[in-house]
């Protein structure tokens, strides 16, 4: 049973399923729209707003946390200096998922995610 079970697995180990996030959320900032699988795009969005809902309060301990997650000074910088001041009055919802098509090699559903203007 799933009860209470908080997250997709995403067919991966632990390890695997943190690296996978945190490339996709770097990849996020630096293009600001990703095509990805349906399920990673519906983990990424629970993951992307929790960093920049962090990143919003702008001081220190934020680049901190950031950094602390992302493991990626370019992208830190950028979501805590740019991104999170385009979204200053917003409480939440900062990205949006779209589905595209299905994949051909293995029919999977996939989905751009991609930041709100």
């Amino acid at each position: 049973m799933r009860h209470r079970l908080a997250h997709r697995k995403l067919g991966r180990t632990t390890s695997h399923r943190k690296a996978l996030l945190k490339n996709l959320a770097i990849s996020l900032i630096e293009n600001g729209n990703i095509e990805t699988t349906l399920p990673k795009a519906k983990e990424l969005k629970s993951y992307f707003d929790k960093l920049v809902t962090t990143a919003k309060k702008g001081d220190f301990n934020a680049h901190r946390a950031i950094f602390a997650k992302l493991q990626h000074k370019e992208a830190t910088k950028k979501i805590v200096t740019e991104i999170a001041g385009q979204f200053a009055s917003r409480n939440g919802g900062y990205t949006t998922i779209q589905r595209t098509r299905v994949r051909r090699g293995d029919a999977a559903q996939m989905a751009n995610i991609s930041l709100v203007k």
